[in-house]
């Protein structure tokens, strides 16, 4: 299983960027338009924001401006995003950012200058606002946390250092470590990020499995003093950024812009790992029993419940799959997935130095770029299928509401993703009455879906705010420490269900998501809010559709408490989560049932 370079790997598998502009040489005669946009942009409102009308006036020009500085950031940050080893675009794109960075400090003093505006004007403001109303609320709102003008175009100016541990932890993650080979009974196998989450750690053969899972964390290893550095960079830098605004402390600061409270926090946290674990070890002890396992390892969670049945996809196919499980949102979404197909919208290619895992990038009021490294396999269309839910969300929320307002709160924005992984799911286990296929998907939504969002990430956020804990007591971290609190979290959830093998503890250093604020536990927020949807969908059918592509259309308009309402159900309190935790237990009983009436075996 040997990568490919970029420049080896078929066009049709790889998505198409002149979308966004036809050469590159567009992209630079955009940069200097929008140079000259924002020259006008200051000159005409800079020193001037003391009325609500120029207030108003200044916000919806600024939204015409934003979408571009983006455009132009994407086009350029996407390449590199497919291909970390290519310096010339990693030059680029560092040029670029330079430019984005410049021009949004010579607009910082917007923000700064309406909050000096008189408080009648600011309220005369929100009146007359449309587009921008929701902005200027939340604006109002962070006013007892904003600096003096100078200091915020400081900060502004200082953007692109703030995003260094980020960049140090890509390159080295994507363009230094290299990994070696190993060898299993005389064969060698080849080594790298994407072949080792992608391939081996689902690999039906334990000796490759086990092999792979300690030459891949050896070779971590020999990085942990560096990415524990560039970590603690990025959260000794929240923690400044939270003292310099007055917050409280790094979690108020961290949650502020998501809109949800410090318990709607913990309570994801604390819930799904006290209730959620024994179910979790239960299917752990089912995969060692059915696989006869003497043992069952770390190292042995992501293999399937039965290899043999396994069904292998081709990227043709997924099309295919993915238009039917999606079908049921309706004709415009149907059309969605079409165009991504068609218009290659998607980057399927597995190459040397590309991102690892997934993600979805969209153009306001354009199209949607979705990333992922394809191993014709039955997860690659689960995956296809969540990052298209990202782009679904991008449809209606840019078409209903503005540019300020068309992202939803991180709290709540990977609900539109996990959906379309239940929707497939659901529309899967309708496809035939096989006990072995309907266990097949059961498993892969409890190995896939809820693993991956519901412990995967939710492993992840733990970790994340004992973190956070040392670093707001004023304390620091280092690989030790790093290591050692995810050991001791990966013991409280698995218990004695599962053995710890060395290397185990170093999980902390394969996700970019410690570098993206309090990120890691909305995966499993979001998936509550999108299993909650199903069902009713399951049950109503019509009207939850409809009531669900409304909450996709509202974006970001609403706090995401409200935004549960549209969709039907109230998350200020515990019950959408435990019915969620309740709902995955019930799978793992259905497959511990069918296990037992196919291959006889019993827990």
């Amino acid at each position: 299983m040997e990568i490919s370079a970029r420049k080896d790997v078929p066009v049709r598998e790889t998505w198409d960027l002149s979308l966004i502009f036809t050469e590159e040489s567009q992209m630079w005669e955009a940069l200097d338009a929008l140079k000259n946009e924002v020259k006008t942009f200051v000159e005409t409102y800079a020193g001037k924001l003391t009325t609500a009308e120029k207030i108003v006036a200044c916000l919806d020009d600024q939204e015409k401006i934003l979408p571009e500085i983006s455009r132009i950031w994407q086009y350029s940050g996407l390449a590199v995003e497919a291909d970390y080893t290519d310096n010339a675009l990693r030059e680029r794109d560092e040029k670029i950012s330079d430019e984005m960075t410049r021009l949004r400090k010579e607009m910082a003093f917007v923000d700064s200058e309406i909050l000096l505006a008189p408080t009648e004007e600011l309220e005369a403001a929100v009146k007359l606002a449309k587009g921008c109303r929701v902005y200027l609320e939340d604006l109002i709102a962070e006013k007892a946390h904003m600096l003096l003008p100078e200091t915020e175009k400081v900060l502004t100016a200082l953007g692109r250092s703030f995003d260094v541990p980020y960049d140090v932890y890509n390159t080295m993650k994507l363009a230094d470590i290299a990994f070696d080979p190993f060898t299993v009974n005389g064969k060698e196998y080849a080594l790298g990020y994407s072949l080792f989450e992608d391939d081996y750690e689902s690999d039906p053969d334990t000796a490759v499995r086990r092999a792979a899972f300690r030459a891949f964390s050896d070779k971590l290893k020999q990085y942990q003093n560096t990415t524990a550095t560039a970590y603690n960079a990025c959260v000794s830098q929240e923690k400044v950024m939270s003292e310099l605004r007055g917050y409280k402390d790094v979690f108020d600061y961290l949650l502020f812009d998501q809109k949800v409270t410090r318990e709607m926090y913990n309570r994801q946290i604390d819930v799904i790992t006290e209730r959620l674990a024994p179910h979790m070890r239960r299917y752990a002890k089912l995969l060692q029993k059915k696989l006869g396992l003497e043992k069952m390892t770390f190292a042995d969670l992501k293999v399937p419940l039965d290899p043999a049945y396994d069904p292998r996809v081709t990227i043709e196919e997924s099309h295919r799959y993915v238009r039917e499980g999606l079908s049921i949102l309706g004709e415009d979404y149907v059309e969605m997935i079409d165009r991504a197909y068609r218009e290659r919208w998607i980057d399927f290619a597995k190459n040397i130095g590309k991102s690892t895992g997934g993600f979805c990038s969209g153009i306001f009021r354009q199209n949607s770029f979705i990333l992922l490294n394809w191993n014709d396999r039955m997860s690659d269309v689960f995956t296809v299928a969540h990052e298209l839910g990202h782009a679904g969300q991008s449809m209606y929320s840019d078409a209903a509401q503005s540019y300020y307002d068309c992202e939803p709160s991180m709290y709540l924005v990977e609900a539109p993703s996990t959906m379309n992984e239940l929707l497939l799911a659901n529309h899967l286990l309708h496809a035939s009455d096989n006990k072995r296929f309907r266990r097949w998907v059961l498993s892969s939504m409890v190995t896939n879906t809820y693993y991956h969002n519901f412990v995967t990430h939710l492993r992840e956020a733990w970790y994340q705010r004992e973190v956070y804990k040392i670093i707001d007591a004023g304390g620091s971290v280092n690989a030790d420490i790093l290591s050692d609190l995810f050991r001791k979290n990966l013991e409280l959830f698995w218990g004695d269900a599962v053995e710890l093998p060395d290397g185990a503890e170093l999980t902390w250093m394969r996700q970019p998501h410690y570098y993206m604020g309090l990120y890691p536990y909305t995966y499993s927020a979001g998936l509550t809010v999108a299993t909650q949807a199903m069902l009713r969908i399951r049950e109503e059918g019509a009207p939850a559709v409809a009531d669900w592509k409304k909450f996709l259309a509202a974006g970001g308009s609403k706090a995401p408490v409200d935004m549960a309402k549209i969709a039907g159900f109230d998350i200020s309190t515990d019950g959408p989560l435990n019915a969620t935790v309740d709902y995955i237990g019930s799978l793992i009983d259905e497959i511990i049932k069918l296990t037992e009436e196919i291959d006889g075996i019993t827990l």
